[in-house]
């Protein structure tokens, strides 16, 4: 797969896709090849410049991983835990795990292989990360690459009202600072970078439906102002103990306005490229759908419903119909309010329910990106109207990390 190939203009997928698919049984799931290279083609010119970490956890196979950093404009791993890092350094030379490990196992295999060790940087949001790790890799040994991780949440109200999520303790320069002396306390530890991930910006479309669209860009446009000022504190603040090799921020959503802040050297994405249903509201982007999943119906239980087996693909995050996957072929299809999507049946109604009889396919759309590989074993690649490729997901390599 070739994402660094000219991408084409606006088209319509689904006669290809289905032709690409009509001999396979559901379920199965399909990466549209053309999609997924628009899509990578769009987050390097909204980093305008800034290199691109690619963040596996919104993608979970290991070639979509390989061929999106062989683009130009995307260098480096974010992942998710310290297993998979070590996994992924195989091949890899510059991993960054988002969030802090209390791994032993993993930690220990990372202190007694130097190679690894260059190559893999963990994250830390407080001393007793340092001092458990610590007391794990011992005193002796390659060094530990360390990335502080800056709360990047709007606090309002004195402190009362949170809005992002809630990762790391330390939000202000002043605590950068104090963390950062700590870790260079450690003789084995080797502070190289500051990590600060903005869900409130990234992670909340501007453009939903209803009002609350208005609140929510401008919540966005007063974090955006207040978190590029209080960041550069911190960086410097930071810098003062130690010469970082990198500054992350951002995420698919946030890209062009957290690639605008001078002291962010990079920016995190991985969702932007499969476009999950999440990313349909916003108004700074508009990627393609590239990831689908497809199920069979198996029963007509009245004449306005038909149902399909399985779809009970729930995305993470608080509960609620936004968490639901989404039937988008053949158009018109819906869940049924009072069963959702349900682990071995799902019910659709909607105008086109006639159309479908028992045997026939419904495609859909799950909310998030990479929780689609905890699915299925392997995806299909369609470029065109043909099957390019079959890949593994991290599931069909037989690994789970979470």
């Amino acid at each position: 797969m070739n994402l660094a190939q000219r991408v084409g203009s606006a088209r319509t997928p689904w006669p290809d896709l289905l032709a690409a698919t009509e001999h396979l049984d559901p379920p199965f799931a399909v990466l549209d090849v053309a999609a997924l290279r628009t899509n990578a083609h769009q987050l390097v010119r909204r980093a305008a410049g800034k290199p691109i970490r690619v963040a596996s956890k919104s993608i979970r196979v290991r070639s979509v991983i390989r061929d999106a950093l062989e683009l130009p404009g995307m260098s480096g791993i974010l992942a998710y835990t310290l297993p998979e890092a070590l996994w992924l350094a195989e091949e890899h030379e510059d991993v960054v795990v988002g969030y802090p490990t209390m791994h032993r196992e993993a930690l220990r295999r990372l202190a007694s292989d130097e190679e690894l060790a260059s190559r893999i940087t963990l994250m830390v949001d407080s001393p007793r990360h340092l001092d458990l790790t610590a007391e794990v890799v011992g005193p002796d040994g390659p060094p530990i690459r360390i990335c502080l991780e800056l709360d990047v949440s709007l606090r309002l109200a004195g402190g009362r009202l949170h809005l992002g999520a809630r990762r790391s303790p330390v939000h202000t320069p002043e605590d950068a600072a104090a963390l950062a002396r700590q870790v260079a306390a450690h003789p084995r530890f080797q502070l190289v970078g500051l990590m600060g991930y903005e869900g409130q910006i990234a992670g909340i479309g501007d453009n939903q439906p209803g009002l609350s669209r208005f609140a929510v860009r401008a919540m966005q446009h007063r974090s955006a102002a207040e978190l590029a000022e209080r960041r550069a504190a911190a960086v410097a603040a930071v810098r003062s103990v130690a010469s970082l090799e990198f500054v992350n921020g951002g995420g698919t959503g946030s890209l062009e306005l957290t690639a605008a802040e001078p002291a962010v050297t990079e920016v995190a994405a991985g969702s932007g490229l499969l476009a999950p249903r999440l990313f349909d509201f916003y108004t700074r982007f508009h990627p393609q759908p590239a990831a689908y999943f497809v199920l069979s119906v198996v029963r007509r239980p009245s004449p306005q419903h038909a149902t399909v087996l399985g779809g009970g693909w729930i995305a993470s995050g608080a509960a609620g119909k936004d968490r639901l996957p989404t039937p988008v072929w053949p158009p018109g299809l819906s869940l049924v309010d009072r069963e959702g999507a349900g682990e071995v049946q799902t019910p659709l109604v909607g105008d086109r329910v006639d159309d479908l009889g028992i045997g026939d396919r419904v495609w859909f759309r799950h909310t998030k990106a990479g929780e689609l590989s905890e699915h299925v074993d392997q995806m299909m690649l369609v470029d065109g109207d043909r099957i390019v490729d079959v890949v593994p997901t991290y599931r069909g390599e037989g690994k789970v990390f979470l």
